[in-house]
């Protein structure tokens, strides 16, 4: 008898696991006030990842929820609802930065909710996803960049959301114009 209900527990468990969708566990792992309930290893990056695809390939980034949380929540959120599919790189400088997430194309748009900056210790690397921003520190809002280089000067003055992990080559061929095919989120390490 034990072992009927013991299996018919496991079997729940395994049919309950593979029924969620990423909505329901973006929003219980991701959404609280503090975003560090994402898991990290033990640089802090985030277990889960994101994927950027593009022309030239897709570009996965992992995310510090420990360093930035309200920051990687947001955008998370952004992510999740497409906000960032369709939209062009609006500036690409070579050995510096793309960026991105300006749905005017701008450089001047965003989504509308401006956040408070959460400046880190993580350096400016080749492949440091980090959100853009004007003068002003807490006005960092959709638009993001990756950096192409190391770049020192950065350090301490954005907020730094995350790395990328896996497609580094595909930032150098990315153009002034090119457009994320998609931005998407898999709660799931890989």
């Amino acid at each position: 008898m034990k072992k009927v209900l013991f299996l018919s527990f496991a079997l729940l468990i395994c049919f309950s696991c593979k029924q969620g969708n990423k909505s329901n566990y973006f929003r219980q792992k991701a959404s609280s006030s503090d975003g560090k309930t994402l898991l990290v290893d033990k640089r802090g990056l985030s277990l889960s990842y994101g994927l950027i695809k593009t022309i030239h390939g897709t570009i996965t980034v992992k995310f510090f929820p420990k360093k930035a949380p309200k920051s990687v929540q947001r955008f998370l959120t952004l992510v999740q609802t497409g906000f960032y599919d369709g939209l062009s790189f609006h500036r690409a400088i070579k050995n510096f930065v793309i960026q991105s997430g300006d749905p005017t194309n701008s450089g001047f748009g965003g989504s509308g909710v401006k956040l408070k900056q959460e400046f880190n210790n993580s350096p400016h690397i080749k492949g440091t996803l980090a959100l853009a921003r004007d003068k002003d520190p807490d006005s960092a809002d959709s638009q993001f960049y990756i950096a192409l280089s190391t770049l020192p000067h950065l350090n301490g003055k954005y907020t730094v959301i995350g790395q990328v992990t896996k497609g580094l080559s595909i930032l150098d061929k990315i153009t002034k114009g090119d457009k994320i095919i998609s931005f998407t989120y898999n709660p799931n390490p890989y």
